[in-house]
């Protein structure tokens, strides 16, 4: 049975992005990271970034929609990930939220479990916190997830 979140010619048909002025919406699919790297690009094209600075907010924020989709909404269509960039001369501040049930933070494993370095997966958390100069993950029992990223630039 083909899914429509798995379809390999691209993402459904019938779902739409929303994109307005620093914000972004997407169905809960993979198939929707590349317009969320071309979103996050273009509000970043008018600052002058260094390369490297550009490379962590992007994988960064590769990261944080991944466990959107993934953990908080289960690639449930019906369910939206929300992203949100603001970028000033000084910090870049991306907030991806998603409608699951939320989770417990201090359910993450230790990020200095030298254990965790070597899993396969689990290590978005842990790869966001050493790119990005603060992360803050906000949630509660039935409300989904918010995870705010910064990058200051230096």
């Amino acid at each position: 049975m083909n899914r429509p979140d798995k379809d390999p010619a691209g993402p459904p048909h019938n779902v739409r992005i929303v994109r307005k002025n620093n914000r972004m919406e997407i169905p809960s699919s993979l198939d929707y990271l590349p317009k969320v790297d071309q979103f996050v690009e273009s509000k970043l094209k008018k600052l002058r970034i260094k390369k490297d600075q550009l490379v962590d907010i992007a994988i960064s924020v590769s990261e944080i929609v991944t466990n959107a989709v993934l953990h908080g909404n289960k690639n449930d269509l019906g369910k939206k990930v929300k992203i949100k960039v603001d970028a000033t001369p000084s910090q870049v501040e991306v907030i991806v939220e998603d409608e699951g049930t939320g989770f417990d933070p201090s359910s993450v494993e230790c990020r200095f479990d030298p254990e965790s370095l070597l899993k396969e997966a689990g290590r978005g958390i842990l790869i966001v916190d050493s790119l990005m100069d603060k992360v803050e993950i906000l949630c509660g029992p039935g409300k989904g997830t918010k995870v705010k990223i910064v990058k200051l630039l230096r």
